[in-house]
Protein backbone atom coordinates (compact mmCIF):
# COMPACT_ATOMS: atom_id res chain seq x y z
CA UNK A 1 0.00 0.00 0.00
CA UNK A 2 1.41 3.35 -1.03
CA UNK A 3 1.44 6.01 1.66
CA UNK A 4 2.20 9.71 1.67
CA UNK A 5 5.69 11.11 2.12
CA UNK A 6 6.95 12.53 5.44
CA UNK A 7 6.04 16.04 6.49
CA UNK A 8 8.00 18.81 4.81
CA UNK A 9 8.22 22.57 5.19
CA UNK A 10 8.24 25.05 2.28
CA UNK A 11 11.59 26.38 1.17
CA UNK A 12 10.00 29.58 -0.15
CA UNK A 13 6.75 31.50 0.27
CA UNK A 14 5.33 34.93 -0.33
CA UNK A 15 2.39 37.19 -1.13
CA UNK A 16 1.89 37.92 -4.82
CA UNK A 17 0.09 41.10 -5.86
CA UNK A 18 -2.51 39.97 -8.40
CA UNK A 19 -4.36 43.25 -8.71
CA UNK A 20 -7.77 44.47 -7.55
CA UNK A 21 -6.24 44.98 -4.09
CA UNK A 22 -5.64 41.23 -3.72
CA UNK A 23 -2.44 39.46 -2.64
CA UNK A 24 -2.37 35.66 -2.83
CA UNK A 25 -0.26 33.59 -0.47
CA UNK A 26 1.92 30.98 -2.20
CA UNK A 27 4.50 28.46 -1.07
CA UNK A 28 6.97 26.11 -2.76
CA UNK A 29 8.43 22.91 -1.33
CA UNK A 30 10.43 19.90 -2.43
CA UNK A 31 13.17 20.11 -5.04
CA UNK A 32 13.52 23.50 -6.81
CA UNK A 33 15.03 21.64 -9.77
CA UNK A 34 12.29 19.00 -9.78
CA UNK A 35 9.20 18.62 -11.91
CA UNK A 36 6.84 21.58 -11.32
CA UNK A 37 3.44 20.74 -9.86
CA UNK A 38 0.59 22.93 -8.67
CA UNK A 39 -2.18 21.98 -6.23
CA UNK A 40 -5.58 23.69 -6.35
CA UNK A 41 -7.55 23.42 -3.12
CA UNK A 42 -11.23 22.83 -2.69
CA UNK A 43 -14.08 24.89 -1.32
CA UNK A 44 -14.00 27.44 -2.82
CA UNK A 45 -12.37 28.90 0.27
CA UNK A 46 -10.80 25.73 1.68
CA UNK A 47 -7.27 27.10 1.56
CA UNK A 48 -3.94 25.30 1.52
CA UNK A 49 -3.05 22.62 4.05
CA UNK A 50 0.41 21.40 5.10
CA UNK A 51 -0.60 17.77 4.59
CA UNK A 52 -1.03 18.25 0.87
CA UNK A 53 2.74 18.58 0.50
CA UNK A 54 3.05 14.94 1.57
CA UNK A 55 1.48 13.65 -1.66
CA UNK A 56 4.39 14.82 -3.83
CA UNK A 57 7.81 13.15 -3.81
CA UNK A 58 10.05 15.90 -2.36
CA UNK A 59 13.05 14.64 -4.30
CA UNK A 60 11.32 14.70 -7.66
CA UNK A 61 8.72 17.47 -7.45
CA UNK A 62 8.91 21.24 -7.23
CA UNK A 63 5.55 21.53 -5.49
CA UNK A 64 3.56 24.78 -5.38
CA UNK A 65 0.27 25.60 -3.72
CA UNK A 66 -1.53 28.86 -3.00
CA UNK A 67 -4.54 30.23 -1.18
CA UNK A 68 -7.14 31.36 -3.67
CA UNK A 69 -8.37 34.95 -3.44
CA UNK A 70 -9.82 35.94 -0.09
CA UNK A 71 -9.04 32.76 1.84
CA UNK A 72 -6.28 31.29 3.96
CA UNK A 73 -3.34 33.67 4.20
CA UNK A 74 -4.32 35.62 1.09
CA UNK A 75 -5.47 39.18 1.65
CA UNK A 76 -7.87 40.81 2.12
CA UNK A 77 -9.74 38.06 3.93
CA UNK A 78 -13.31 37.30 2.94
CA UNK A 79 -13.98 36.70 6.64
CA UNK A 80 -14.22 40.50 6.84
CA UNK A 81 -17.69 41.54 5.60
CA UNK A 82 -16.15 44.68 4.13
CA UNK A 83 -14.15 42.58 1.66
CA UNK A 84 -15.92 42.75 -1.68
CA UNK A 85 -16.25 39.71 -3.92
CA UNK A 86 -16.63 41.75 -7.10
CA UNK A 87 -13.16 40.68 -8.29
CA UNK A 88 -13.41 37.11 -7.07
CA UNK A 89 -14.52 34.87 -9.95
CA UNK A 90 -13.21 31.83 -11.78
CA UNK A 91 -11.65 34.05 -14.43
CA UNK A 92 -9.79 35.97 -11.72
CA UNK A 93 -8.48 32.74 -10.20
CA UNK A 94 -7.29 31.49 -13.60
CA UNK A 95 -5.45 34.77 -14.11
CA UNK A 96 -3.90 34.39 -10.64
CA UNK A 97 -2.59 30.93 -11.54
CA UNK A 98 -0.92 32.33 -14.63
CA UNK A 99 0.52 35.25 -12.69
CA UNK A 100 1.98 32.84 -10.13
CA UNK A 101 3.43 30.59 -12.85
CA UNK A 102 5.15 33.55 -14.46
CA UNK A 103 6.33 34.86 -11.08
CA UNK A 104 8.00 31.51 -10.33
CA UNK A 105 9.47 31.17 -13.82
CA UNK A 106 7.71 27.88 -14.55
CA UNK A 107 6.95 26.91 -18.15
CA UNK A 108 4.60 23.93 -17.63
CA UNK A 109 3.37 22.12 -14.56
CA UNK A 110 1.34 19.13 -13.48
CA UNK A 111 -1.91 20.39 -11.98
CA UNK A 112 -3.58 18.57 -9.09
CA UNK A 113 -7.10 19.47 -8.05
CA UNK A 114 -9.39 18.29 -5.28
CA UNK A 115 -13.17 18.82 -5.23
CA UNK A 116 -13.78 22.46 -6.32
CA UNK A 117 -10.09 22.48 -7.26
CA UNK A 118 -10.97 20.04 -10.07
CA UNK A 119 -13.35 22.55 -11.61
CA UNK A 120 -10.70 25.24 -11.41
CA UNK A 121 -8.00 22.90 -12.77
CA UNK A 122 -10.16 21.94 -15.76
CA UNK A 123 -11.08 25.55 -16.51
CA UNK A 124 -7.42 26.57 -16.29
CA UNK A 125 -6.18 23.68 -18.44
CA UNK A 126 -8.79 24.36 -21.11
CA UNK A 127 -7.75 28.01 -21.19
CA UNK A 128 -3.98 27.32 -21.11
CA UNK A 129 -3.45 23.71 -22.29
CA UNK A 130 0.14 24.45 -23.31
CA UNK A 131 0.97 25.20 -19.67
CA UNK A 132 -0.29 21.88 -18.28
CA UNK A 133 1.76 18.69 -18.51
CA UNK A 134 -0.71 16.38 -16.70
CA UNK A 135 -3.85 16.59 -14.59
CA UNK A 136 -4.56 14.54 -11.47
CA UNK A 137 -8.07 15.19 -10.16
CA UNK A 138 -9.65 13.67 -7.04
CA UNK A 139 -13.31 13.89 -5.98
CA UNK A 140 -14.08 15.39 -9.35
CA UNK A 141 -16.43 18.34 -9.74
CA UNK A 142 -17.51 20.41 -12.73
CA UNK A 143 -19.80 22.83 -10.82
CA UNK A 144 -22.65 22.57 -13.30
CA UNK A 145 -25.98 23.98 -12.03
CA UNK A 146 -27.32 20.41 -11.81
CA UNK A 147 -24.32 19.35 -9.72
CA UNK A 148 -24.77 22.27 -7.32
CA UNK A 149 -28.50 21.62 -7.07
CA UNK A 150 -27.82 17.97 -6.23
CA UNK A 151 -25.43 18.87 -3.40
CA UNK A 152 -27.62 21.49 -1.73
CA UNK A 153 -31.08 20.12 -2.49
CA UNK A 154 -31.32 16.51 -3.66
CA UNK A 155 -28.63 15.06 -1.41
CA UNK A 156 -30.90 16.11 1.43
CA UNK A 157 -32.88 12.93 0.81
CA UNK A 158 -30.01 11.04 2.46
CA UNK A 159 -29.93 13.43 5.45
CA UNK A 160 -33.50 14.63 5.97
CA UNK A 161 -33.04 16.08 9.47
CA UNK A 162 -29.82 17.90 8.60
CA UNK A 163 -31.19 19.21 5.31
CA UNK A 164 -34.36 20.41 7.02
CA UNK A 165 -32.19 22.46 9.39
CA UNK A 166 -30.18 23.77 6.41
CA UNK A 167 -33.39 24.76 4.64
CA UNK A 168 -34.74 26.39 7.82
CA UNK A 169 -31.71 28.66 7.85
CA UNK A 170 -33.16 30.88 5.12
CA UNK A 171 -36.25 33.13 5.36
CA UNK A 172 -39.51 31.20 5.29
CA UNK A 173 -40.63 32.71 1.99
CA UNK A 174 -37.43 31.45 0.28
CA UNK A 175 -37.35 27.85 1.53
CA UNK A 176 -39.08 26.41 -1.52
CA UNK A 177 -36.78 28.22 -3.93
CA UNK A 178 -33.07 28.06 -4.70
CA UNK A 179 -31.32 27.66 -1.34
CA UNK A 180 -27.90 28.56 -2.75
CA UNK A 181 -29.18 31.93 -3.93
CA UNK A 182 -30.91 32.47 -0.59
CA UNK A 183 -27.72 31.76 1.35
CA UNK A 184 -25.72 33.96 -1.02
CA UNK A 185 -28.03 36.84 -0.13
CA UNK A 186 -27.68 36.11 3.60
CA UNK A 187 -23.89 35.84 3.47
CA UNK A 188 -23.03 38.49 0.90
CA UNK A 189 -25.83 41.04 0.92
CA UNK A 190 -27.05 40.99 4.52
CA UNK A 191 -25.87 43.87 6.73
CA UNK A 192 -26.72 42.18 10.05
CA UNK A 193 -23.56 40.57 11.46
CA UNK A 194 -25.46 38.03 13.56
CA UNK A 195 -27.57 36.92 10.58
CA UNK A 196 -24.43 36.41 8.47
CA UNK A 197 -22.72 34.47 11.26
CA UNK A 198 -25.72 32.17 11.67
CA UNK A 199 -25.90 31.56 7.93
CA UNK A 200 -22.20 30.61 7.85
CA UNK A 201 -22.73 28.20 10.74
CA UNK A 202 -25.73 26.58 9.02
CA UNK A 203 -23.88 26.31 5.70
CA UNK A 204 -20.88 24.56 7.24
CA UNK A 205 -23.10 22.25 9.30
CA UNK A 206 -24.63 21.02 6.04
CA UNK A 207 -21.19 20.59 4.44
CA UNK A 208 -20.18 18.42 7.39
CA UNK A 209 -23.39 16.40 7.26
CA UNK A 210 -22.93 15.39 3.62
CA UNK A 211 -19.68 13.56 4.40
CA UNK A 212 -20.75 12.25 7.82
CA UNK A 213 -21.41 8.67 6.61
CA UNK A 214 -17.85 8.17 5.37
CA UNK A 215 -15.38 5.86 7.12
CA UNK A 216 -13.37 7.63 9.79
CA UNK A 217 -15.53 10.74 9.69
CA UNK A 218 -15.18 13.31 12.45
CA UNK A 219 -16.53 16.86 12.50
CA UNK A 220 -14.29 19.16 10.49
CA UNK A 221 -12.27 21.06 13.13
CA UNK A 222 -11.86 24.05 10.83
CA UNK A 223 -15.59 24.71 11.02
CA UNK A 224 -15.11 25.56 14.71
CA UNK A 225 -13.32 28.76 13.65
CA UNK A 226 -15.85 31.55 12.95
CA UNK A 227 -13.46 33.30 10.55
CA UNK A 228 -12.95 30.13 8.51
CA UNK A 229 -16.69 29.43 8.50
CA UNK A 230 -17.44 32.90 7.17
CA UNK A 231 -14.72 32.72 4.51
CA UNK A 232 -15.73 29.26 3.35
CA UNK A 233 -19.48 29.89 3.32
CA UNK A 234 -19.23 33.30 1.61
CA UNK A 235 -17.05 31.99 -1.19
CA UNK A 236 -18.99 28.76 -1.71
CA UNK A 237 -22.31 30.58 -1.91
CA UNK A 238 -20.85 33.27 -4.17
CA UNK A 239 -19.35 30.81 -6.64
CA UNK A 240 -22.18 28.30 -6.65
CA UNK A 241 -24.92 30.91 -6.95
CA UNK A 242 -23.17 32.03 -10.13
CA UNK A 243 -22.44 28.53 -11.51
CA UNK A 244 -18.75 29.46 -11.22
CA UNK A 245 -19.25 31.83 -14.18
CA UNK A 246 -19.13 28.84 -16.53
CA UNK A 247 -21.57 28.26 -19.36
CA UNK A 248 -23.89 25.29 -19.03
CA UNK A 249 -21.82 22.16 -19.69
CA UNK A 250 -18.78 24.27 -20.61
CA UNK A 251 -16.12 21.97 -19.17
CA UNK A 252 -17.56 18.94 -20.94
CA UNK A 253 -18.04 20.80 -24.21
CA UNK A 254 -14.45 22.02 -24.12
CA UNK A 255 -12.88 18.74 -23.04
CA UNK A 256 -11.39 18.46 -26.55
CA UNK A 257 -8.99 21.24 -25.54
CA UNK A 258 -7.36 18.76 -23.15
CA UNK A 259 -6.27 16.50 -26.03
CA UNK A 260 -2.73 15.32 -25.47
CA UNK A 261 -2.75 16.06 -21.73
CA UNK A 262 -2.61 12.82 -19.72
CA UNK A 263 -5.15 12.82 -16.92
CA UNK A 264 -6.11 10.66 -13.96
CA UNK A 265 -9.58 11.02 -12.46
CA UNK A 266 -10.15 9.41 -9.05
CA UNK A 267 -13.60 9.48 -7.52
CA UNK A 268 -15.45 7.71 -4.72
CA UNK A 269 -18.38 5.51 -5.63
CA UNK A 270 -19.87 6.45 -2.24
CA UNK A 271 -19.59 10.21 -2.78
CA UNK A 272 -23.09 11.34 -1.85
CA UNK A 273 -22.38 14.99 -2.61
CA UNK A 274 -20.87 14.35 -6.04
CA UNK A 275 -22.24 11.33 -7.92
CA UNK A 276 -19.72 9.29 -9.96
CA UNK A 277 -21.37 10.09 -13.26
CA UNK A 278 -19.56 13.45 -13.17
CA UNK A 279 -16.05 12.01 -13.75
CA UNK A 280 -17.52 9.26 -15.93
CA UNK A 281 -18.94 11.83 -18.35
CA UNK A 282 -15.68 13.75 -18.32
CA UNK A 283 -13.63 10.63 -19.06
CA UNK A 284 -15.86 9.83 -22.05
CA UNK A 285 -15.24 13.32 -23.46
CA UNK A 286 -11.49 13.28 -22.74
CA UNK A 287 -9.78 10.24 -24.32
CA UNK A 288 -6.45 10.94 -22.57
CA UNK A 289 -8.02 10.53 -19.12
CA UNK A 290 -7.96 7.40 -16.97
CA UNK A 291 -10.91 6.98 -14.60
CA UNK A 292 -10.66 5.15 -11.27
CA UNK A 293 -13.85 4.73 -9.25
CA UNK A 294 -12.85 3.71 -5.73
CA UNK A 295 -14.70 2.58 -2.62
CA UNK A 296 -14.58 5.87 -0.74
CA UNK A 297 -16.66 9.00 -0.28
CA UNK A 298 -15.89 12.60 -1.12
CA UNK A 299 -13.27 13.05 1.61
CA UNK A 300 -11.29 10.09 0.31
CA UNK A 301 -9.55 7.27 2.08
CA UNK A 302 -6.86 4.64 1.63
CA UNK A 303 -8.01 3.47 -1.81
CA UNK A 304 -8.22 7.01 -3.17
CA UNK A 305 -4.80 7.85 -1.72
CA UNK A 306 -3.32 4.71 -3.30
CA UNK A 307 -4.51 5.61 -6.78
CA UNK A 308 -3.48 9.24 -6.39
CA UNK A 309 0.02 8.35 -5.22
CA UNK A 310 0.43 5.89 -8.09
CA UNK A 311 -0.44 8.61 -10.58
CA UNK A 312 1.78 11.26 -9.01
CA UNK A 313 4.74 8.87 -8.71
CA UNK A 314 4.31 7.79 -12.31
CA UNK A 315 4.11 11.33 -13.65
CA UNK A 316 7.14 12.41 -11.59
CA UNK A 317 9.40 10.76 -14.15
CA UNK A 318 7.68 11.93 -17.35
Amino acid sequence: MLTRYPEIEPYASGLLDVGDGNHVYWEASGNPAGKPALALHGGPGGGTTPGRRRSFDPQRYHFVQFDQRGCGRSTPSVSNPATTLAANTTAHLIADIEALREHLGIDRWLVWGGSWGCTLALAYAQRFPHRVSELVLVSVTMTRPADVHWLYHEAGRFFPDEWDRFRAGVPADQRDGNLIHAYDRLLNAQPDEDVRARAALDWCAWEDAVVSLEDGWAPNPRYADPAFRMTFARLCAHYFANAAWLDEGELLANAHRLAGIPGVLIHGRLDLGGPPDVPWLLARAWPDAELYLVGTGHAGGAEMTEQMMRALNRFATT
